[in-house]
């Protein structure tokens, strides 16, 4: 596990990409899902309470809006940190505060997870909740929360999949809404999972270009964790869908000596929460996030951050992160310049203002919300991209595909050419989510023709539509 890059910068930018779009941006179904996760999420820590012990200060890595750490705040009365490496999609989830009649909130940090500013020792308890698993390297994760608990502090990884023995791992499978008549009825019939690898769903995040590491078993993640951890605590969870797999549950808990579901979880796969304890003796001085900089560290050079009058976190290597919306940036100035461009000749974000001015022909005007903001094309759209970069590049280009368009009975066809030249050529066989990419000849400035069909009404609208796009950008070719 240890000869590979845990995560790289790509992939920090794909994630980057993916939470400001899918925070908040279908504000009712993410407000749904958030509630019932910290329903759950809830029942789980208190459930486990005595063994947590303390819960100030808290993090939470992979925080997304930060709706768990709202949560901890709010029912438990604890204070601390809300991490992502997403910074927008922290700054659209202060809404949560708000729209949940909230009257306290977490601090709110855009942060690696690879490389916490966090100083050591300084926080009783650390949650994360699907985020281990896009890590290749998870250890190098286990480390960094290990330096940053205070001794006898407890580090929660939940809803972490566990790999499953029972499939024939023959293909990605999309989420439900997305699947196929036939693969509902597998699914409904629980037989779909026999047959597909990996978690159903993942395929979107793999889109995107987060990769995916659902390589751990039950036994790998005990053995991790007893690594670095002196105790431990576990709750796993197998789902059973349908008469295909609610009897193989049935017969592999019966079958356990201890009548657990760990059998289970083994042949059917599941997740895992595990409640794990950092060795040592309490300190009664450990930092409290009511003052900030005690618990932080400059990401650059780990030296002390201070705020001065404007609310800015600065360090004497020259560091510094302002408020902005709510939210400190404390990524490495390295990667920050990388991962957060703001406005640039070879992005096309469309929740940027000032994106227009880089659209030609054949765009409809902008609709949506926070990070997911579109604009409906016809048959034809133009826009113009100039190289910033060095080096090899590659177009991408991100967009949805709804029901409509499929309803005509025909493939969803997609084209792009840079300068003249075709470099790519898609059909669609499902509605959803798309991500595309193709590389493009060298040149200073690029004018970028998409093609799509076939073109569709939603009556009484009278226009006619093909898909919708979200971003346009080039990245470098790896």
């Amino acid at each position: 596990m240890k000869n590979q890059e845990a995560q790289s910068l790509a992939v920090k930018r794909a994630e980057v990409e993916f939470h400001n779009f899918a925070s908040l941006g279908e504000p009712e179904r993410a407000l749904a899902v958030y509630a019932a996760e910290n329903v759950r999420r809830g029942a789980l820590i208190r459930k486990y309470r005595d063994f947590i012990g303390e819960l100030s200060p808290f993090l939470e890595i992979g925080a997304n809006a930060g709706h768990t750490s709202y949560m901890l705040a709010n029912e438990f009365g604890a204070e601390g940190f809300a991490l992502d490496i997403s910074a927008d999609s922290l700054r659209y989830g202060t809404a949560l505060q708000k729209i949940w009649n909230f009257p306290r909130a977490p601090i709110r940090v855009a942060g690696d997870a690879l490389h916490l500013p966090f100083r050591d020792n300084s926080l009783r308890f650390v949650m994360t909740y699907q985020t281990l698993s896009q890590f290749m390297d998870i250890e190098s994760v286990f480390l960094e929360v290990k330096r940053v608990l205070a001794p006898c502090g407890v580090f929660l990884l939940a809803e972490e999949p566990l790999r499953r023995a029972l499939t024939l791992s023959l293909y990605r499978c999309p989420y439900y809404d997305t699947m196929q008549p036939w693969e509902r009825k597998l699914y409904d019939w629980g037989l779909l999972g026999y047959l597909v690898r990996d978690v159903i769903g993942a395929e979107q995040e793999e889109s995107f270009g987060i990769r995916q590491n659902h390589s751990m078993n039950a036994r790998q993640w005990h053995d991790l964790i007893r690594k670095h951890f002196a105790d431990q605590r576990y709750d796993i969870f197998v789902r059973a869908t349908g008469w295909g797999e609610r009897s193989m549950k049935r017969l592999a808990v019966m079958l356990d000596p201890y009548r657990s579901e760990w059998r289970a979880a083994r042949l059917l796969g599941g997740t895992l929460a595990a409640f794990c304890h950092k060795a040592g003796t309490p300190s009664a001085d450990a930092a409290t996030p009511g003052r900030l900089e005690d618990c932080l560290q400059c990401p650059d050079c780990a030296g002390t951050l201070r705020r001065d009058e404007t609310g800015t976190l600065r360090c004497s290597c020259g560091f510094e992160a302002p408020d902005e919306g709510g939210v400190y940036n404390l990524i490495r100035s390295e990667e920050r310049k990388e991962l957060y461009p703001g406005r640039r000749d070879d992005i096309i974000d469309f929740s940027l203002p000032g994106h227009e001015a880089q659209l030609l022909e054949g765009w409809e005007e902008l609709e949506g919300v926070y990070g997911n903001k579109y604009r409906w094309i016809n048959e034809h759209a133009v826009a113009r991209l100039v190289r910033v970069a060095a080096g090899p590049q590659r177009l991408r280009i991100r967009g949805h595909a709804q029901e409509g368009i499929f309803a005509q009975g025909q493939p969803v066809r997609l084209e792009a050419a840079a300068n003249g030249q075709r470099v790519g050529r898609w059909t669609l066989d499902r509605h959803g989510l798309f991500v595309l990419e193709a590389d493009v000849a060298d040149a200073e400035e690029y004018r970028i023709d998409l093609y799509a069909s076939p073109s569709w009404t939603a009556p009484p609208d009278t226009r006619r539509f093909t898909v919708t796009i979200s971003m346009i950008r080039l990245v470098d070719r790896q």
